[in-house]
């Protein structure tokens, strides 16, 4: 009887999770590691943070995605080091050999070796920084409520840092939150004092996408009363002011962190085999100088043509690098395999009801179409039907009340001195 090949995935995000759905009840043996016992929809998490969605509609447990596969198993455990001489993965619990290794650890977020901000200020790469940001947001006005007291201004602005889709997105939802909602959870609170600050390096939000899309997205920012600081870069953050380069300060208690992301790298490679904290691959998205280890999506740096600086780290390059190589790892022979390369759909934004902008390769829109499309296609990519039932049923309340009953605060316990 043949021995079937064993396929070890570290990393269940869209790369991960793409890869094993690929393999599924094919003749490999497969095994998914994650910490996370879920995959998490990240480009949604910004509606958790903003209270308009509840973190279940956008996490899908691993156990319950492959409940009925035939080859395919999970382990709820943190990845160590890497020994590629031993073909072995290193985990808190045990030990895992592997045929092919293939790592998909994503990104997290990257705070440019800044300890100080980096314990300060929330980032967004998981469900929980979402849930973090969505209880200390709310429990600011639960203090302020009961102070009835401006003598903090920092509570009184919510500072976002960096433009990209999802700074721009985060600072969309917490304006169409103070308009909209808080006014009516507090009707004893002026919220002409809370301010959405927007500080950005570049001169225009969405730098990566086109003229039109910066334009409009910048127009859209300031229509909802957003503060956008344009070609500002934040130096520190001390927990109760951010400095900026120019030398101008903002009193928050309140800043959220989008500026950048940077690989999670796992250890056992040494420097050479890394570019910018991502692994050095080649057209077929194996690690190069190693025969049987490959690490696809944002972990994973290829050189082509089309992209000689580099894929960018978006979930398409991740999804499609993941479909590739598994269709690769299927054939029979490593001379059938087809070398990768990118093939950009375009990229969208939503600032806000009947705002966002479209840029596809064939057709730039802006306005209430491109919100239509920008939901739309949200809701094709969430996995379950039931997941989209509810996220769409979310959706339409909010849109005919301008409002959400999701503004739970959830704080874990102590007991015995620590968290339950």
């Amino acid at each position: 009887m043949e021995t079937r090949e064993k396929i070890i995935i570290i990393g269940g995000g869209f790369a991960g999770l793409q890869l094993a759905k690929t393999l599924n009840n094919k003749n490999k043996k497969v095994i998914v590691l994650d910490r996370m016992n879920h995959h998490m929809f990240q480009p949604l998490f910004y509606q958790v943070a903003s209270g308009r969605i509840e973190p279940s509609n956008i996490s899908f447990p691993f156990r319950k995605i492959f409940q009925q596969s035939r080859n395919t198993q999970f382990r709820m455990t943190e990845v160590k080091e890497i020994d590629p001489a031993n073909h072995k993965v290193i985990t808190d619990e045990a030990e895992f050999t592997y045929d092919k290794l293939i790592i998909a650890t994503g990104c997290k977020t990257n705070f440019f070796g800044n300890k100080e901000l980096e314990g300060k200020a929330f980032g967004m790469k998981n469900t929980q920084e979402a849930i973090s940001i969505r209880n200390h947001v709310l429990m600011t006005f639960e203090k302020l409520i009961i102070e009835k007291s401006r003598s903090d201004d920092g509570n009184w602005n919510i500072v976002i840092v960096g433009s990209g889709p999802t700074g721009v997105e985060l600072a969309g939802a917490f304006a169409e939150m103070k308009k909209d909602i808080l006014p009516r959870d507090y009707p004893y609170m002026n919220f002409d004092h809370l301010k959405i600050i927007l500080v950005s390096s570049t001169e225009k939000p969405l730098a990566v996408m086109s003229s039109e899309a910066q334009e409009k997205s910048e127009k859209y920012l300031k229509d909802l009363g957003v503060t956008f600081l344009s070609g500002e870069v934040v130096t520190d953050y001390d927990g109760d002011k951010v400095h900026l380069r120019s030398g101008k300060e903002i009193p928050s208690n309140n800043v959220i962190w989008a500026a950048g992301v940077t690989g999670n790298v796992v250890g056992g490679f040494p420097e050479e085999k890394l570019v910018r904290n991502r692994y050095i691959v080649d057209r077929h998205n194996k690690i190069k100088g190693y025969d049987n280890i490959y690490a696809i999506g944002d972990i994973a740096y290829m050189e082509t043509p089309k992209y000689p600086q580099g894929h960018p780290q978006v979930a398409n390059v991740a999804i499609n690098q993941a479909k590739n190589l598994g269709k690769n790892l299927l054939k029979k022979s490593q001379e059938e395999w087809k070398e990768y390369e990118y093939d950009d759909k375009g990229s969208l934004a939503t600032i806000g009801k009947h705002r966002a902008v479209v840029d596809l390769p064939f057709i730039k829109f802006q306005g209430f179409l491109a919100w239509y499309f920008w939901m739309f296609l949200h809701l094709m990519l969430i996995l379950s039907v039931r997941n989209k039932l509810a996220i769409f049923f979310n959706w339409m309340w909010s849109y005919i009340n301008k409002d959400s009953s999701l503004r739970l605060i959830i704080i874990p316990t102590k007991k015995n001195g620590t968290l339950q």
